[in-house]
Order: structure tokens, then C-alpha cells, then sequence
């Protein structure tokens, strides 16, 4: 599985909506029911799902899910 199928199952999951197709340039303006506390749980959804922390300046550099997968990838190949 990609990192891309993997995070898509995450969004799914967080949002419970399995009709999420996760783009590059999507950002929360884009998915329904992305606030401020869902972010936090798909943070940590991720970081289980890829079994890493990010650090807070990964954090603060994510602009949209391209960035949250270049970071993926990453870390992922460390």
C-alpha cells in the first residue's frame, strides 16, 4: 500500500466518510468537518498509522496533504 492509500484510509476513518479521495493540493477548506479537533485526531491518526512523531516545525510547514505526504515519505524512509 502507498502512502497515499494509507492516508487516504486515515482521512476516511477520521471523518468517517468513505467517499474521500485525498488530493495534493486539498486543504481543510476542502473536507467537510475539518476543524481545529479533527485535525488533532488526524495528526495522531497518522503518526499511529505510520508509527512516527512529527516534531512541531513539521507541523507548522504542513500547507495542505501534498506537504503531509512529502513529510510522510520522509520520515518514513529515514
Amino acid at each position: 500500500m502507498t502512502t497515499r492509500d494509507t492516508l487516504n484510509e486515515i482521512f476516511r476513518m477520521v471523518f468517517d466518510d468513505d467517499t474521500i479521495q485525498i488530493e495534493p493540493g486539498m486543504t481543510a477548506n476542502d473536507v467537510d468537518g475539518w476543524d481545529s479537533l479533527s485535525h488533532i485526531n488526524l495528526i495522531t491518526s497518522v503518526e499511529a498509522g505510520f508509527m512516527f512523531r512529527f516534531t512541531q516545525k513539521e507541523l507548522m510547514a504542513l500547507k495542505n496533504v501534498g506537504d503531509l505526504m512529502k513529510t510522510i515519505d520522509a520520515r518514513v524512509s529515514q
